[in-house]
């Protein structure tokens, strides 16, 4: 059992359990009912996503290097109020009896929230997968 990290609307991996979307905003232009069978998430969890003020912010310009630690150290501070603490908890102990993914939509997954957000479940004890993304 165990933690994939993937890209929403990317083809499901073999084995890849549950696909949680811990994204701020469900994808554009589908429809609800076809979110699990376009392979963007069979669950939402926005509460794991970055706050939109956060978004907004590093949407506004590219990141550097200290944009990205600037970034990554208030999304870590957002994660740890208790409502999102005790999901990565959750989800942690989850991934430890069931495979399970989550995922966003950024191309590019070492300048998304999903790896800091793979790296705080690993903290929690989580079983990452060892397959790419």
């Amino acid at each position: 059992m165990s933690l994939h990290v993937v890209r929403l609307g990317s083809p499901r991996l073999p084995g890849e359990g549950l696909r949680l979307g811990t994204v701020r905003r469900p994808p554009r232009g589908v429809r609800k009912e076809d979110y699990a069978s376009r392979d963007y998430y069979d669950v939402w969890l926005p509460e794991l996503a970055p706050s939109g003020d956060l978004v907004s912010w590093a949407l506004s310009e590219p990141f550097t290097d200290k944009r990205w630690k600037k970034y990554e150290k208030a999304y870590r501070a957002q994660m740890r109020r208790p409502a999102a603490a005790r999901l990565i908890a959750l989800l942690a102990a989850m991934s430890r009896r069931a495979d399970l993914a989550i995922g966003c939509y950024c191309e590019n997954p070492a300048k998304c929230h999903r790896s800091i957000l793979a790296d705080l479940l690993v903290g929690a004890g989580a079983n990452l997968a060892t397959e790419p993304e």
